[in-house]
């Protein structure tokens, strides 16, 4: 072995732990926990033409699991949607850190035209040809009357960039939706607009944003849930 081996091999090389580049901003995207079921007894509330069911009993429990979760970490801004489930599902963490959530609409569901009013869950069921032509087109709008792809990634993006700028260097807790979230990943990862369905309530989901790109560390994250719902029943 020759010298310059030798004095390479002289001392220990940990691996290299993940470091946040300067002036990089850390985005955790939140899906809301379980809304409150639809059906005759339960009518629809909305908010600007769209749905805005509470939490169900057990998306209040992940709600305080994603608390449990994050509390520890020094976050600087708590945001959500304007829908009521987001709102609620970040409580729990914003009276943890004492930070009041700042509701942005630009991260709202995407809007679903004429299956508002409890229809989509139905749709989705009885697996409705529009819902089946919706995933092989890979186009939210093939559902009649719902918001287009583009228009719904240019006002998420917009919301993720806007907060990306105002916390550089620092960690944001963003609470939104399952196809929002979906939409945001397929952008950042240039892939079809409906891979990232699936995501489930209360899973976590991590974006990190430079000034040149961002990129996508992790994607649904639910292992609290999974502690959570094993502490439940000991």
């Amino acid at each position: 072995m020759g010298m310059r081996s030798e004095r390479f091999l002289s001392r220990t090389y940990r691996q290299h732990r993940f470091e946040r580049p300067k002036g990089a901003t850390e985005i955790i995207l939140v899906r809301h926990g379980e809304s409150a079921p639809f059906g005759p007894d339960a009518p629809v509330e909305q908010v600007d033409g769209q749905d805005n069911p509470p939490l169900h009993e057990d998306g209040w429990g992940q709600a305080l699991a994603v608390s449990n979760y994050l509390g520890h970490l020094p976050i600087s801004a708590i945001y959500t949607s304007n829908l009521r489930r987001a709102q609620q599902t970040a409580e729990p963490l914003a009276a943890v850190l004492e930070l009041e959530a700042i509701a942005d609409s630009d991260l709202r569901e995407l809007h679903l035209g004429e299956w508002e009013g409890g229809h989509y869950r139905a749709k989705v069921d009885s697996r409705d040809p529009a819902y089946l032509r919706m995933l092989k087109e890979q186009r939210w709008d093939a559902i009649p009357g719902a918001e287009s792809n583009e228009a719904f990634e240019a006002r998420l993006m917009r919301a993720i960039r806007r907060i990306a700028a105002t916390y550089p260097d620092q960690i944001v807790a963003v609470f939104s939706h399952g196809g929002a979230i979906a939409q945001i990943v397929a952008c950042c990862n240039n892939t079809t607009p409906l891979a990232g369905l699936g995501i489930e309530n209360g899973s976590i989901t991590r974006l990190l944003s430079t000034p040149k790109r961002i990129r996508v560390r992790t994607v649904n994250e639910i292992a609290h849930l999974e502690l959570a719902a094993v502490g439940s029943r000991a």
